[in-house]
């Protein structure tokens, strides 16, 4: 209903600051009144504008920050560590999604990758933050918005997703034989 009633506002799509500022303020305002609950979970949101691809997150207090790569959940700081070393702004899209996918082993630079090699690069870092002993099995689903994906919001095709879970696997083979 908001998406709705600011297309109209603005006869286009709504720029993804914006989104992500009135999410973020919606999300501030259950944190203020008593009668109203607060949200117990923190927003991962992306989209592609005018401004090229950006990404939000929204923290459950309502405060909200762009990135260019964000983790939520259990093991978010580990998977923030790994994440902060690549230099996601030099990458494309799907280089950062196979090299995130399997965890930085070298320094890369995620901002000059394509959307296909950003895809192996967070299939990287998932793997490399799982802890089998600990952490229950996970499924690896990623989605993406990108020039590839005509810039809408799709699920990152099956083979390259196969692809950046190989090389994630790989690398960690290739960690545990050192």
């Amino acid at each position: 209903m908001l998406i709705n009633w600011l297309c109209s506002l603005y006869g286009d799509q709504i720029p993804v600051k914006e989104l992500a500022e009135r999410v973020a303020s919606y999300v501030h305002l259950c944190t203020l009144y008593w009668w109203l609950r607060p949200f117990g979970c923190g927003v991962i949101l992306g989209g592609y504008d005018r401004d090229g691809p950006q990404l939000y997150m929204i923290e459950p207090s309502g405060v909200s920050y762009r990135y260019y790569g964000a983790a939520i959940g259990k093991g978010r700081q580990a998977a923030k560590t790994e994440i902060e070393k690549l230099k996601l702004s030099e990458m494309t899209c799907r280089q950062g999604v196979i090299e995130v996918a399997k965890i930085e082993i070298e320094k890369l630079k995620l901002s000059e990758m394509t959307c296909r090699q950003g895809v192996i690069e967070v299939a990287k870092i998932i793997f490399g933050v799982h802890d089998e002993a600990k952490d229950k099995a996970f499924e690896l689903e990623m989605s993406w918005v990108c020039d590839e994906s005509k810039r809408q919001h799709q699920k990152v095709p099956d083979e390259l997703l196969e692809e950046a879970k190989s090389a994630a696997k790989a690398a960690l083979e290739e960690m545990d034989a050192d």
